[in-house]
């Protein structure tokens, strides 16, 4: 119960973290920059000098993340990728644990049954539990991990959607020769579901080598125990 309780306050620590940090970044580099890009004069590419830096650059990071929609997707994907940290450095710790001799035993040295209970009660003492189980366990841990890989493509279906819409809404402007309205609809639909991958394919390939982590971890603890232990406890 003091794990669960840990991981949940861990949790909730790292999703205000991840808030205060994007946002702060937000606030103090990508909107100023942002808006000090788009507030340059238009200039088409025919009439830039050599070596001129192009003004007015809608390809630029700054103005493709300046969107409330891509804060939220890096905001979460931030939250997930703090959370598989922690469960990779609990990884880690326990796999220091298949490090120890727990029982000393020479190459070919046989448990009699004499020997059976004092061998036996240094394991009895250690918190374990079958490795079917702990393999759940692993896996029921990732389940948040797994909301935010799926809410990350969401939110930047959502700002595909607004751009759409505000598209849409300048239609009137772009029958009269004025396009600059929809072109920004548009950027905000193309922006936001670019984000939106590049963030869930980040978070994504981190989830699965932790998960393949976990699985390397039971295994070699099922190798560990048949190896150190189960092949020594014979009866002569």
């Amino acid at each position: 119960m003091r794990s669960v309780g840990r991981d949940a306050l861990f949790s909730l620590a790292a999703l205000l973290v991840s808030v205060i940090l994007v946002q702060s970044l937000y606030a103090t580099v990508i909107r100023p920059r942002a808006e000090a890009i788009l507030a340059e004069p238009a200039i088409p590419q025919d009439q830039l000098k050599p070596g001129q830096p192009v003004p007015h650059n809608l390809r630029s990071p700054y103005v493709i993340l300046k969107d409330y929609e891509q804060e939220s997707a890096l905001i979460l994907a931030t939250w997930a990728l703090s959370l598989i940290a922690y469960q990779a450095a609990a990884v880690a710790r326990n796999r220091r644990l298949l490090e120890k001799p727990y029982i000393e035993l020479g190459e070919g040295h046989v448990v009699l049954p004499d020997d059976a209970r004092a061998y036996g009660r240094p394991i009895e003492s250690l918190p374990r539990a079958e490795c079917e189980n702990e393999l759940d366990r692993l896996d029921a841990q990732l389940s948040m991990v797994r909301f935010t890989a799926w809410a990350i493509p969401a939110v930047g279906f959502v700002g595909t959607v607004r751009g759409i819409g505000r598209a849409l809404q300048e239609a009137q402007g772009a029958l009269r020769g004025d396009i600059s309205g929809v072109t920004l609809g548009l950027g905000i639909t193309f922006n936001a579901t670019l984000t939106a991958l590049i963030a869930c394919i980040v978070v994504m390939f981190c989830l699965h080598q932790l998960q393949q982590a976990q699985d390397r971890l039971v295994l070699d603890a099922r190798l560990y125990i048949d190896r150190r232990l189960i092949r020594n406890m014979r009866v002569n």
